[in-house]
């Protein structure tokens, strides 16, 4: 079950990321003492572990699995960790194509993008990340829903 202040908070960050207003302060540069989400989550192993189980929560889903029936496992699993690792500021560059260019012609309807993210959430939560990382996780990611969504 999804933490209401997970929701809460992703939806404000949904909200902030599709107003004019300033950029989320996830998104603001790191001084040099301090350490990335990257390296707070644990670094590669973490990262790996979290994208192994979201393509097992998703390979499990009815509602979402369809997307993914003529997808290359291996290409989405490295594609991911390289946009997970570089979204938490790691040492990651994505080198795939664009969320939108990805995603277009995909049809992707709110509710299914909603669900994506209850699936990561749960991703996050059998990787045993915290509360306070999973909602910075949720801030960085928040700004591609505009990229995926498209209706």
């Amino acid at each position: 079950m999804i933490k209401p202040i997970v929701i809460s908070l992703f939806l404000s960050a949904l909200l902030a990321a599709c107003s004019n207003h300033k950029p989320i302060a996830a998104n603001q540069p790191l001084s040099s003492d301090q350490e990335t989400l990257y390296q707070a989550l644990g670094g590669a192993p973490k990262v790996e572990q979290i994208v192994d189980a979201f393509i097992k929560n998703i390979a499990k889903d009815a509602q979402i699995i369809g997307y993914f029936y003529d997808a290359n496992v291996d290409h989405f699993r490295q594609g991911f960790i390289q946009h997970f690792c570089e979204a938490t500021d790691g040492p990651c560059t994505f080198e795939g194509d664009s969320m939108h260019d990805i995603h277009t012609g995909m049809n992707i309807t709110e509710g299914d993008f909603n669900r994506v993210v209850e699936l990561l959430v749960q991703s996050l939560e059998q990787a045993q990340v915290s509360y306070p990382l999973q909602n910075r996780i949720l801030k960085k990611l928040a700004p591609l829903r505009t990229d995926i969504i498209k209706i």
